[in-house]
């Protein structure tokens, strides 16, 4: 089997945006009414569906994502609590509904109402309601929810804890992704995410976050950011601080996907960070969308990467399939519950 663990509705219907608008609107003028959800049917998800990221995964033989709503578009730079709260879950009940609709191809991974300096108490409960609601087995957590002027405590401070309680005992991992960024000089695909990727990896070096959470799980996207390329430096930062070494103090809970989108980045991840730390993804349809004109085959293709890396078939059977029913321990049940 071959699961991928970056999946976002990036083609979801025109309505869900149509709601964004309004709820957006609506904030600039507060006469204006409360936007009611969006009316979106069965058919609707479907075609959006079937004719993008399903297709795509049968052609290029993947068996199941690992899907969230759309990244770029969470908006928790938006101040405002009880609109990111009414966004996320309508965000969230859309991804509902297409694990419903597609329960073989499609596993939930829910949005949080984060706002930046704001409580965390919304964001557990919308983790509780997804995972005991709607099935879902994790959550994407944004270490800077003002978007990119990075104002909120790193991941390692007690303003996370009660997030992390819960994660804990839910047994749900965190994929730490970021929205979009609000600083001009910061590009929101191709600085801020990798940008925060490794500034969230640096944050839990310089912490003992483990020691208090030992079975809390991070997926970092993107292929960890500049971390696999830059393992060296990591290792030398922490003997000069007189940090555990990174094996010991981090890759028990830190993974990285796959999200690299050329050979020689998916052979040096897979050569640098070990097979157990490694999941699949692709985030197909994502950041990078189009061919490789060197190739002629898409950029985020990255199964053909992954087939052609540095690797033994035990060691890509890990990245493919094992490592992600580890991480993710409620979707393993729900396969395993099907015979899978």
């Amino acid at each position: 089997m071959i699961i991928d663990c970056h999946g976002h509705y990036t083609t979801a219907p025109p309505a869900l945006l149509q709601y964004r608008d309004a709820q957006l609107a609506r904030l600039a003028d507060p006469t204006l009414p409360v936007p009611g959800a969006p009316e979106i049917s069965d058919d609707e998800i479907r075609q959006t569906i079937e004719g993008n990221q399903l297709r795509i995964t049968r052609e290029r033989g993947t068996d199941l994502t690992i899907f969230s709503p759309r990244a770029s578009h969470m908006g928790h730079h938006i101040a405002d609590p009880a609109t990111a709260v009414a966004w996320a879950r309508v965000c969230n009940d859309l991804i509902g509904r297409v694990t419903t609709l597609f329960p073989d191809n499609f596993a939930g991974v829910c949005q949080l109402p984060q706002v930046a300096g704001g409580p965390l108490d919304s964001s557990v409960e919308e983790l509780e309601r997804c995972v005991g609601e709607l099935g879902f087995v994790g959550c994407n957590l944004n270490p800077d929810p003002s978007g990119a002027w990075w104002t909120s405590p790193p991941l390692t401070d007690e303003y996370w804890f009660p997030l992390y309680e819960k994660m804990v005992e839910l047994d749900v991992p965190a994929m730490i992704h970021v929205s979009t960024s609000c600083n001009p000089a910061v590009h929101t695909l191709g600085a801020h995410y990798l940008n925060a990727d490794t500034t969230g990896f640096m944050q839990l070096l310089m912490g003992d976050l483990f020691g208090r959470f030992p079975t809390l799980r991070f997926v970092i996207p993107h292929g960890g950011g500049a971390v696999p390329y830059h393992w060296g430096r990591f290792q030398g930062i922490a003997t000069r601080e007189k940090r555990p070494p990174v094996d010991t103090l981090l890759m028990n809970n830190v993974f990285f996907d796959t999200c690299v989108y050329h050979q020689p980045g998916i052979d040096l991840l897979t050569t640098v960070i070990k097979p157990d730390n490694i999941l699949f993804a692709s985030e197909m349809l994502g950041a990078v969308r189009g061919n490789n004109p060197d190739g002629d085959f898409p950029w985020d293709d990255t199964k053909r990467y992954v087939d052609k890396a540095p690797l033994d078939e035990q060691d890509r059977a890990r990245i493919f399939e094992r490592n992600v029913r580890r991480v993710y321990p409620r979707l393993d049940a729900q396969l395993a519950a099907r015979g899978v």
